[in-house]
């Protein structure tokens, strides 16, 4: 059921051109990412005054704060080219030689959810980064041979959601490591008045800041919002979008205030009303709930966690008292009995060994 969130960070196929028009073209034009954009001018501008190419560069974040238009613009910047690729797209170590021998001197290859490489992929993409060589295996058995053709210095950027998936060997070849943050929204209000103008769509201030503060601090998330709205005041308003505007849309796309959808809000109640606020464990909440546990585990769960609307307890999930403020339902009894008791608390993200 992913695929039909508005409120996902993931990337959506059918959105490229239009992503692609609201993208910012230089550093100046990136909204947010001010310590990142910072960083980057200072070492940009350090690259281009030795003649050199950038140091290998990692973004890691959630989905949709802009790591390849970042990407983009570094490229940009130095006045270079740039070839896009992913870690799944890259099945065999052949295909990677391919990519890296048609590279020329400071290009940019740019490779997204850079965790998928394959082992065997990435045995070949070590010496590439380190020493800008590619060893290549000729023949099989006892007269196997390995030759080393020299690449020309390029840069590396990969992206990621998920940085603790990285080989340790890879990511300490990165000389440059940057988290992305969530947006804040003012950050995101900028981005609404940009789109807008490329979009050539008319809004009021009030109206930019109730779709900024539902987007869940994610530029893509506002942009695709933007979009719906921009429809539904033109159909149902004179086109331009008012407050009223947005908050009839966004209600009517099922957008909550903190930018929660129904496939959030569904997850809460389950947990509130079926489960009587006991913790339960991944599966059982998949089960319960019809969706895929890696969707609830990677797309649904991180935002509410954000929130402070789930915790992970060594007995399972379990919603917080500001889950159930927010959803107007009541905590059960047994809840507040453990609350007081100091029976509920907090573990680390990375606890696996529920008991389901």
């Amino acid at each position: 059921m992913e695929e039909e969130r508005l409120v996902t960070g993931g990337f959506k196929e059918q959105e490229d051109e239009q992503e692609k028009s609201l993208r910012p073209k230089t550093l100046n034009e990136y909204v947010g990412q001010q310590v990142v954009k910072d960083s980057l001018n200072i070492y940009i501008q350090a690259a281009r005054e030795r003649h050199d190419s950038l140091d290998h560069i990692l973004l890691y974040g959630p989905p949709g704060l802009g790591k390849t238009t970042l990407a983009a613009i570094v490229a940009a910047e130095m006045g270079q080219n740039i070839r896009v690729t992913s870690g799944p797209a890259i099945e065999r170590a052949g295909d990677l030689a391919s990519l890296l021998t048609n590279l020329s001197t400071g290009d940019v290859l740019f490779i997204d959810e850079i965790h998928r490489l394959s082992h065997a992929v990435e045995e070949v993409l070590y010496p590439a980064m380190e020493d800008f060589a590619l060893d290549i295996m000729i023949g099989k058995g006892p007269s196997a041979r390995s030759i080393r053709l020299d690449l020309p210095k390029f840069t590396l950027i990969g992206a990621t959601t998920r940085a603790g998936s990285l080989s340790a060997p890879l990511r300490d070849r990165f000389g440059i490591l940057f988290r992305l943050q969530m947006y804040t929204t003012e950050e995101l209000m900028q981005i609404i008045k940009h789109s807008s103008k490329v979009l050539s769509i008319q809004c009021e201030e009030d109206g930019i800041r109730e779709i900024a503060r539902r987007s869940r601090g994610t530029p893509r998330i506002v942009n695709r919002l933007l979009r719906r709205v921009r429809d539904y005041a033109q159909v149902r308003g004179k086109g331009i979008i008012t407050m009223d505007m947005a908050r009839e849309a966004l209600n009517l796309l099922q957008v909550d205030d903190l930018g929660l959808d129904r496939v959030d809000r569904e997850i809460l109640t389950t947990m509130m009303v079926k489960f009587e606020g006991r913790p339960v464990g991944l599966d059982t909440l998949a089960a319960t709930t019809g969706e895929d546990a890696v969707t609830i585990e990677d797309v649904v769960e991180p935002y509410l966690m954000q929130l402070g609307f789930i915790m992970r307890t060594p007995r399972g999930r379990i919603c917080t008292r500001a889950a159930y403020e927010h959803m107007k339902l009541p905590m059960p009894k047994s809840y507040v009995q453990e609350l007081a008791q100091g029976q509920i608390s907090m573990m680390d993200e990375e606890v696996k060994n529920e008991n389901q």
